[in-house]
């Protein structure tokens, strides 16, 4: 297969779709609307996974697990839910399949084996979990229950995408139980804060926090916050949300507790996930026409070394050094490969691995080691330098860091250039069509104006931020009064 990437600027979607199966990120699937998540893609993920993990736990949560098959009465059960997720839902209808007598060694469903109740393959997991609290609450010395699970989701999509948008994916969920109002809308907000910590700090991408607007809000929430970032072609992205559900789940499965003043009440809920969609969002905020730009803090490989020598006979000398290092950057905690390969040629490994988006490359020769010295090479802005040997370690990890720093200032830059207001209709299309990003206009905060500007314009309303100014204005499609401005984009 070709490694040559189609240039953003040619095809932004064909150059995404080239990193993902170039880089060996994904694959395509035999089951259609699904991915193969490769080794390299599943690695990013675990170091995804694993440092969202601490955090949840670090604020007091824990993992359980719960079943893939909701049944449709438990489903149904919060009409709003189960509405906003309907025409997604991947149903199972039958338990068995048996030999057909008419086409020998085909398969067929077996009409007998027809299921009781038809199960739901989760879209989310609130029905079933909500079920299920409603055996683990009765009192407020039960609550609050800080629950999150590591799982797969299916929502079936007409339109897929790697990574962005597939029928199946994995995710984490939160669902979290409390006894009062103020302490679920605090959690809400805590798991939010987590999400952009994260993305900042171990992603390096730039986002802004903010509530949604009626419209966009999960299906059964009272209200919806999220983290919204800015991709490298204009398009935003939502790269986490957490939702306050009120008392709803509780009162659809009769969820009570016996407050600290001996009268029944309904629990108040939370919920909040992310997903493999960051994978996307990382890859869109940073990578470059020759390949994947990985921040060093959650990169599958942090530092790869590429030996350079003719003869075997130096090879030797040239490996015990590079194992003497590598020692030295593993107990550091720094993920390390020596790739001494001898089917490719050293131009192609460097190729390789900046297509792979590894943030720092060590070539080593001889001449370098009788000058005490290796060549080093950062993956974000390419530049080489000559280093010596001496306290290499810890210039590695002063660098990565340094890289780390950078690829987050770049993104950080690119998301403020592209945060524009427009005053007038006129202006807010004019934005869309040349300039793209987030606009901040103003709306009027009907939901009626906001669906025309949609169908007019493709654009969305991304958030409304949160500690947003209040501005007095006149909404730029209805021209009625507003007290502040909304963050538009078209997204992903």
């Amino acid at each position: 297969m070709s490694k040559e990437l189609t240039s953003r600027a040619t095809d932004y979607s064909q150059w995404y779709n080239d990193l993902v199966i170039k880089g060996e990120l994904a694959d395509y699937s035999a089951v259609r609307g699904c991915m193969v998540i490769k080794p390299y893609g599943y690695a990013l993920w675990e170091n995804m996974r694993d440092q969202l993990d601490k955090m949840f736990k670090a604020t007091g949560h824990v993992n359980a697990y719960f079943p893939l098959f909701v049944p449709k009465s438990l489903f149904e059960a919060e009409e709003k839910n189960a509405e906003g997720f309907a025409k997604e839902c991947a149903v199972v209808t039958h338990y068995r399949l048996k030999n057909d007598v008419n086409n020998p060694g085909k398969l067929i469903v077996d009409p007998e084996a027809k299921l009781e109740e038809e199960l739901v393959i989760r879209p989310t997991s609130e029905a079933i979990i909500w079920n299920t609290y409603k055996g683990w609450i009765q009192s407020y010395r039960d609550l609050p229950i800080l629950v999150n699970q590591w799982a797969n989701v299916v929502r079936w999509e007409m339109r897929t995408r790697l990574f962005l948008r597939t029928a199946e994916f994995l995710w984490q969920e939160g669902h979290t139980a409390h006894a009062t109002k103020e302490e679920a809308i605090e959690e809400t907000k805590k798991m939010l804060d987590v999400y952009a910590e994260f993305v900042e700090y171990f992603m390096a991408v730039p986002v802004i926090k903010g509530v949604k607007t009626a419209n966009e809000r999960f299906a059964g929430a009272e209200d919806t916050y999220c983290i919204e970032a800015l991709m490298q072609d204009g398009k935003a992205l939502q790269a986490g949300t957490s939702h306050f559900l009120g008392q709803n789940f509780a009162k659809a499965f009769d969820v009570q507790f016996l407050n600290k003043e001996n009268k029944q009440e309904y629990v108040w809920a939370t919920s909040w996930g992310v997903s493999t969609r960051l994978i996307g969002a990382l890859i869109m905020a940073h990578s470059d026409d020759q390949g994947l730009i990985m921040p060093p803090r959650i990169a599958p490989l942090q530092v790869v070394i590429v030996p350079i020598y003719k003869g075997e006979e130096s090879k030797p000398v040239i490996d015990a050094k590079v194992h003497s290092l590598m020692s030295e950057l593993k107990a550091l905690g720094i993920s390390v490969k020596y790739d001494n390969s001898d089917n490719v040629r050293p131009g192609w490994k460097f190729a390789e691995y900046e297509l792979k988006g590894v943030p720092v490359r060590l070539a080593l020769g001889l001449r370098d080691l009788e000058n005490n010295v290796v060549e080093l090479a950062r993956r974000d802005t390419k530049e080489k330098s000559s280093v010596s040997m001496d306290g290499l370690a810890q210039h590695i990890i002063d660098l990565l860091e340094d890289i780390q720093q950078n690829i987050y200032n770049r993104a950080l830059a690119f998301r403020n250039e592209n945060i524009r207001e427009a005053n007038t209709w006129e202006e807010f299309v004019a934005l869309l069509d040349t300039k793209a990003g987030f606009i901040s206009a103003h709306w009027d905060g009907t939901g009626e104006t906001e669906d025309k500007i949609k169908e007019l314009t493709k654009a969305t309303i991304r958030c409304i931020p949160l500690n947003n100014k209040q501005e007095p204005g006149k909404c730029i499609h209805s021209g009625k009064e507003s007290a502040q401005r909304v963050l538009f984009a078209r997204a992903y």
